[in-house]
């Protein structure tokens, strides 16, 4: 199981069961017994916590050269955008085999107060359900 698998289910889910509200998630997928804190990197929560005041993002445009080997590229929806009053989540998988698959979605704010506060360097799960805005089971 890799992070492109929790990606797939997880814009299934949101397909399915849209937010009222403009949301920002980094995923995050854990198949021990926790998550260190320093596998969110700093430009990741910087993101996160800017989108509560605006955030700027231009998407990449796709390279084009000769013999390159991708024949079919999704096309772009658009250049950028900016989000203006959201939020952001962290969103953790702790994958566990032939189990009921668990998305713990965590405050950006949350989760680093919990870093902070911590004497652990790494967040166990239960130490991520004390602190989830919402448990999705998918």
């Amino acid at each position: 199981m890799k992070e492109s698998n929790m990606q797939t289910m997880w814009g299934k889910y949101l397909k399915e069961y849209p937010p009222e509200k403009t949301q920002v998630y980094e995923l995050k997928i854990c198949k021990g017994t926790s998550i260190p804190f320093d596998r969110i990197p700093s430009h990741q929560i910087e993101a996160l916590q800017s989108v509560s005041r605006w955030l700027y993002h231009k998407l990449t445009d796709a390279p084009i050269y000769y013999g390159m080997q991708t024949r079919f590229q999704k096309p772009k929806p658009f250049d950028c955008f900016c989000i203006v009053k959201s939020e952001g989540f962290l969103v953790v998988w702790f994958y566990k085999p032939r189990q009921p698959k668990r998305f713990i979605k965590i405050k950006i704010d949350d989760f680093l107060k919990m870093k902070e506060h911590s004497k652990r360097k790494s967040m166990t799960e239960a130490m991520a359900l004390e602190i989830a805005y919402e448990v999705v089971k998918i």
